[in-house]
C-alpha cells in the first residue's frame, strides 16, 4: 500500500482526515508518524498559497505524495478575520476558548446577517512529479451567541450552521465529516487520487 503524507502535527485533524479518506487505497500518515518535526512558515496571502507552500516543502523532503491544508474562519463583521491567521489569532499560544469568547464578545451587539461567517479550507496535493493540485471547500454559517458543543476543535463551538440547527461542535461526527469545509475540499482531492 502506498503512503500519502498529510502535512500536520494535529492529531484531531488527522482523525478527521483518516475518516474522510478511508476508502482510498493509501496509508495516510501524519508528520508525527514519519518522525518529521519541521514546520513550514505560512507566509502566503491566501489559504491556497499556504497549503501549496506546505505540500511542496514536505514533498521535496519525503519524495512522497503530500497533502497539506490551510483552513480558517472568516467572520464578515470582522472584515473576514481571523481568516488565514486563524491558528495564530490573538497569539500563537492563545487557547481556542479565549479566541472563541473574544469573537462572541466582538459580535455581541449584532444580529442576523451581521453574524455571517464561513469556514474555508484549501487542500493542496503535491506529487513527486512536481504537479500540484489545489481544491477549496467552504461551509457557510453564523457565529453563535455562546460556545456550544464538545465534538469539534478550534472554532467549531461558535460556528452555527442554521440548516442543521447546531454548531459544528454539536454535530454528529459522521455528518460533520461529510459537510465540513475540510471534508468538501478533501472529497475533491480524493476524486483526483481515485482517477489515478
Amino acid at each position: 500500500m502506498k503512503n500519502i503524507i498529510f502535512a500536520t502535527h494535529n492529531e484531531d485533524k488527522m482523525k478527521e482526515i483518516r475518516e474522510i479518506m478511508k476508502d482510498l487505497q493509501y496509508r495516510i500518515l501524519s508528520l508525527k508518524d514519519i518522525g518529521l518535526k519541521q514546520d513550514v512558515i505560512e507566509n502566503g496571502e491566501s489559504f491556497e498559497d499556504n497549503a501549496i507552500l506546505k505540500a511542496k516543502a514536505f514533498m521535496d523532503i519525503t519524495g512522497e505524495i503530500v497533502l497539506a491544508d490551510d483552513s480558517g474562519l472568516e467572520v464578515d463583521f470582522l472584515d473576514k478575520a481571523p481568516g488565514i491567521y486563524s491558528a495564530r489569532f490573538l497569539g500563537e499560544d492563545t487557547s481556542y476558548s479565549i479566541k472563541n469568547q473574544y469573537i462572541i464578545d466582538k459580535l455581541k451587539h449584532t444580529k442576523g446577517d451581521d453574524r455571517s461567517a464561513r469556514f474555508v479550507c484549501a487542500v493542496a496535493c503535491a506529487f513527486p512529479s512536481n504537479e500540484i493540485i489545489v481544491k477549496r471547500g467552504v461551509i457557510e454559517g453564523v457565529i453563535a451567541n455562546e460556545i456550544m458543543g464538545s465534538n469539534g476543535f478550534g472554532y467549531d463551538p461558535i460556528f452555527y450552521v442554521p440548516s442543521f440547527k447546531c454548531t459544528t461542535a454539536q454535530m454528529d461526527i459522521e455528518i460533520k465529516n461529510k459537510i465540513s469545509h475540510r471534508a468538501l475540499a478533501l472529497t475533491e482531492i480524493k476524486k483526483v487520487l481515485l482517477k489515478r
